[in-house]
């Protein structure tokens, strides 16, 4: 139980000061009459006992609708609420090659990208108390989405990743700094990029030497993956038609840079040549990178004003229904 406005309660003070005052104020009879001695000597009867009721009524009506405008709640359900403490950014390659169709997803033939999209869906659904936040990059990053507990938002960012919306080009080097930017001011419990490409640096101001330097200086965990078959790779085109036709892609990896980024951060490298190699990729890396604790929270909770609001409108309409009745004052 709990209340979640505590500090309404103060008003809880005025009732005395009402009643106080209620008592003080000077009443004047409609009628007056020379004396009333012979008539106080009259001892009361009936109904009119009971006529402190009606201040008691009133009293209690108050008390209740202050307590309710206070919000009690009741915890719903208990839960054990799980904490990661890990911060991850996602740096996603969009440049031209990831358009070649070399995976296939729903037993049906699709691009490095939509693959790419369906499986981090998965891995982002398993990491529900992290932080994680999106880098697209080409020929130079972009910050699709900074570092956000708000996983549907952040999907909604990774959907909306389309080929060509950033110069082509592949970025490592750059892609990875504003990763690790990202992360810099982290108070995180660990860090770690996921940095996934299937090309070689060839564009940005910083190389991927660079980058990774300044990646371990910042204490930052960076997992590398190299995406695309190996050797050619079917790449879509359209003939004179307007029909869909492949072509022959080579697949260009280099391998030893990003081997080269995990080994100095302490991270690793991956080589994922289908859909069901990513998808194991990012299982490992999701249960490599747990740091668990759990604790009792409660999920949600019941409002119970309505409780207390009810009552003291029936108090407060029984109030009423007496003094227009048998408690009724005549002048």
């Amino acid at each position: 139980m709990r209340l979640h406005d505590p500090w309404v309660l103060a008003l809880l003070l005025a009732l005395p000061v009402l009643w106080w005052a209620q008592r003080r104020t000077p009443r004047q009879a409609a009628v007056r009459y020379p004396t009333l001695s012979l008539m106080r000597a009259i001892p009361q009867g009936g109904w009119r006992r009971w006529r402190w009721l009606l201040p008691a009524l009133r009293g209690m009506a108050l008390l209740l609708l202050i307590v309710a405008v206070a919000r009690p709640q009741r915890g719903k359900a208990e839960s054990q609420f799980s904490g990661e403490g890990i911060d991850i950014m996602l740096a996603v390659d969009i440049s031209g090659s990831m358009l070649s169709e070399d995976f296939t997803l729903d037993g049906h033939r699709a691009s490095r990208l939509d693959v790419v999209k369906a499986v981090v869906k998965d891995f982002v659904a398993a990491r529900g108390g992290d932080r994680i936040g999106l880098v697209l990059f080409g020929a130079r990053p972009y910050t699709q989405c900074p570092l956000t507990l708000d996983h549907g938002w952040l999907l909604q960012n990774l959907a909306r990743a389309r080929i060509g919306m950033i110069e082509d080009g592949t970025a490592i080097g750059s892609a990875l700094a504003t990763a690790a930017g990202r992360l810099e001011h982290s108070d995180a419990k660990s860090k770690v990029v996921i940095l996934l490409t299937d090309g070689q640096n060839n564009a940005g101001k910083i190389s991927p030497a660079t980058a990774a330097d300044a990646v371990k200086a910042l204490g930052i965990k960076v997992y590398t993956i190299g995406a695309g078959t190996r050797g050619l790779a079917p790449y879509p085109a359209r003939d004179l038609f307007g029909n869909k036709v492949y072509q022959p892609m080579k697949v260009d990896i280099d391998e030893d840079t990003l081997k080269a980024i995990a080994q100095k951060t302490n991270g690793r490298y991956f080589r994922a040549t289908d859909t069901a190699s990513l998808q194991q990729v990012y299982a490992e890396i999701d249960r490599m990178e747990r740091a668990t604790f759990r604790a009792p929270r409660f999920l949600d909770y019941d409002e119970l004003y309505a409780w207390l609001a009810v009552p003291a409108l029936l108090l407060l309409c029984a109030e009423v229904g007496l003094s227009h009745t048998v408690l009724r004052k005549l002048p």
